[in-house]
């Protein structure tokens, strides 16, 4: 990039725009905010053209923007109707239950899990769903023992779900007296 002397620049790792005022070898001159600030040529970046001035002439049928506005799927429910009886399920795997978990680590990403498992428990007893089914998966074991011990804390009893619709990884658990 060639930068000269009343260029419009902005400082690529800070919110400092300014014009260039002076160039000495690699080192840049620019008055930003009534001060005279002093970048190397890498740190910089010209401006072309505003941003506002860019959304001046936006087209909007473009492609780039109609792929943005793909209407959302419907939200599908946590519930589920059976003959006698409403299931609540609750996938714990954590991809389910937050979109990013960049920078967790497997500590945080079960103390994540075992936190929505207990709101969801109590929101089972408070409302008085009689059964509540928590898939975890196979893995190693850890969350289904967490969620064994957590379970043992309220008055509820629990087993291995049915593995016809749940396949190893998933618990059920029974609220009150119904069956």
């Amino acid at each position: 990039m060639h930068l000269q002397v009343g260029n419009k620049v902005a400082v690529l790792d800070d919110v400092i725009r300014g014009i260039v005022i002076g160039i000495s070898n690699d080192d840049i001159s620019i008055e930003a905010e009534g001060m005279i600030f002093i970048f190397k040529a890498s740190e910089l970046v010209k401006i072309e053209e505003e941003q506002y001035e860019l959304s001046k002439y936006s087209d909007i049928n473009n492609q780039l923007l109609k792929e943005k506005n793909i209407p959302k799927k419907k939200k599908v429910s946590a519930f589920k109707k059976t003959k006698n009886n409403t299931v609540m399920e609750v996938d714990l795997h954590i991809e389910k239950l937050l979109k990013n978990a960049r920078g967790m680590d497997n500590f945080d990403i079960l103390n994540y899990q075992i936190k929505t498992a207990t709101h969801k428990l109590e929101y089972c007893i408070q409302k008085r769903i009689p059964r509540l089914v928590f898939i975890h998966g196979v893995g190693e074991g850890v969350l289904k023992t967490e969620l064994q011990y957590l379970l043992n804390k309220y008055p509820v009893r629990y087993q291995d779900a049915s593995y016809r619709e749940y396949g190893l990884g998933a618990t059920e658990v029974i609220i009150g007296s119904s069956q």
